[in-house]
């Protein structure tokens, strides 16, 4: 019985060993690689954040408004053709749905920036603005870039 006896006493021993310390540093690559992806993100996203019809603004010296939350823009490119936001829209369609949209948003308050490209005809863009007038909007504004030493 001695014999069985020791063994056991060995068998216990070994299992008594220490165990490693707890490693107390932060591991920061996977924190890293999350902030690469969503930089990368962001880099594509913001070219797509601006309002998407394509147009070329006249320069000017005039200073920025400042803004609070997304605005309400008419767009009028070289063809004539009007969008409200984003989307294109027919000339006599463009009071109802800014009547809409502004009516949601809290009333006729709402500033609306009227963006024409520099080659289209004045007019065109007098006509828009004239129908925004007639609607009862006061807060008009042309949108135009600033202007650039020549």
């Amino acid at each position: 019985m001695g014999a069985g006896g020791a063994t056991a006493t060995i068998a216990v021993g070994k299992r008594r060993h220490r165990r490693k310390p707890v490693m107390a540093e932060i591991n920061v690559t996977p924190m890293v690689d999350v902030m690469l992806v969503l930089l990368i993100i962001f880099m594509v996203s913001a070219p797509l954040l601006t309002v998407g019809v394509p147009i070329d603004l006249p320069q000017t010296q005039a200073k920025s408004l400042d803004q609070d939350k997304e605005p309400l823009t008419v767009t009028v490119n070289t063809k004539g053709e009007v969008y409200l936001q984003n989307s294109e829209i027919k000339i006599d369609e463009l009071v109802p749905k800014l009547q809409a949209i502004t009516q949601a948003r809290g009333g006729n308050d709402e500033r609306i920036y009227v963006r024409g490209d520099k080659k289209v005809d004045y007019g065109t863009v007098m006509r828009v603005m004239g129908r925004l007038s007639a609607a009862g909007y006061r807060r008009v504004a042309l949108v135009t870039e600033v202007e650039q030493g020549t």
